[in-house]
């Protein structure tokens, strides 16, 4: 991957357009890939990284930039190539709730992060056995019943992005302490009833 580009801030995406456009399992990578490095790749650099073709992978990252998810960054040699960053830092999902085909969109999304997301909890069950004891001991997955209110609810979920932030691995990449692995945290927060 190549340099590190400047710190950007959080996309919402709100339009159902845009929502129905990144429901899509290639283009969720890619953009995941875009936020998490912070850093401009080429079509051929992201092709390697998601299991897609150049070619394919071009196509996606012209979609993604229609509605702003990416966009086209300075060449950082002769011109010729065709770079891409992410437009933010992370994606916040935001429809608008008062539109049918919009929560249908959201709901499409969702289903597929929920979807990749239980793959992955799999494939760490699949592999857990051959892992470090430190690893697998270290790894968790849990769940709490807690009593809150609305705006402390509010006030955990900030307390949790607040406590995960230094570690992100745009923060980290450049100087990683020895023995670090990317990790995925996944959290859930919303009322049972």
């Amino acid at each position: 991957m190549a340099e590190q580009e400047p710190e950007r801030t959080n996309v919402r995406v709100t339009d159902a357009r845009a929502l129905r456009a990144l429901a899509h399992p290639a283009r969720i990578e890619i953009v995941e890939q875009l936020n998490v490095n912070g850093a401009s790749v080429t079509a051929t650099e992201m092709a390697g990284s998601v299991g897609l073709s150049p070619s394919a992978t071009s196509y996606h990252l012209r979609e993604l930039a229609k509605y702003g998810l990416v966009e086209q960054a300075p060449s950082q040699g002769d011109g010729r190539e065709r770079r891409w960053r992410s437009t933010g830092s992370s994606l916040w999902i935001d429809s608008d709730t008062d539109q049918p085909e919009a929560v249908a969109a959201e709901r499409a999304l969702i289903d597929l992060y929920l979807n990749r997301d239980r793959e992955r909890v799999y494939e760490w069950l699949d592999r857990q056995h051959g892992e470090p004891v430190q690893w697998r001991e270290a790894s968790s997955m849990m769940g709490q019943h807690l009593l809150l209110t609305a705006e402390e609810l509010g006030e955990v979920n900030e307390k949790i992005r607040a406590l995960m932030e230094p570690y992100r691995v745009r923060e980290r990449q450049d100087d990683p302490p020895v023995g670090a692995r990317r990790v995925v945290v996944q959290y859930l927060a919303f009322p049972a009833e």
